[in-house]
């Protein structure tokens, strides 16, 4: 349990520090990080990093898969969540 609130946090730190960066390459011009990637490290974990950094950096909130797609990816992992530590603690 230790070992998943742990990975938790980093690869929402990891989310969170690579939205930020891709907005910064996006006001500069330079190359981007794919949406794929992006959607990728919310749906391995990262969903917390990635709604914060959405309102944060004001990113990716005018695309539908981002602002409709994170937070169900969030309420997903929650619920997920919610069974296995139901079934971990019965």
């Amino acid at each position: 349990m230790r070992f998943l609130i742990w990975y938790l946090i980093l690869i929402n730190i990891i989310t969170w520090i690579i939205y930020g960066l891709d907005k910064w390459k996006a006001r500069r011009g330079k190359w981007r990080v794919p949406e794929k990637t992006l959607l990728l490290l919310a749906l391995a974990g990262g969903s917390i990093g990635a709604l914060a950094a959405m309102v944060m950096f004001h990113h990716k909130t005018h695309k539908a898969r981002f602002y409709i797609g994170v937070p169900l990816i969030l309420i997903l992992e929650c619920v997920i969540g919610a069974v296995v530590w139901w079934k971990l603690s019965a």
